[in-house]
């Protein structure tokens, strides 16, 4: 009848390289960090896989590399996506 799940999130910064996400929500309240998300194309929904952490932050989203602070991948946060 039910079929077990589970659903796991957190921040984009605590991702590895290599693993991936779907955005769930932008939690910011700074403007400046919610303009540069919109512009970037990142909204929820959105997939984003981790390329590197250091010494800058490197994502891809949509197959275009793009390079992001860590308090703006602080207030990403995503569901996991296994595999």
């Amino acid at each position: 009848m039910f079929t077990p799940f589970t659903v796991m999130g957190c921040s984009l910064e605590l991702l590895k390289p290599g693993e991936q996400g779907i955005v769930t929500v932008c939690k910011t309240q700074d403007e400046i960090i919610r303009k540069k998300l919109i512009s970037m194309g990142i909204k929820t929904g959105t997939q984003v896989i981790v390329e590197q952490q250091f010494p800058t932050f490197v994502i891809k989203v949509s197959n275009l590399p793009m390079t992001i602070n860590r308090e703006t991948a602080r207030a990403i946060y995503v569901r996991v996506v296994v595999g």
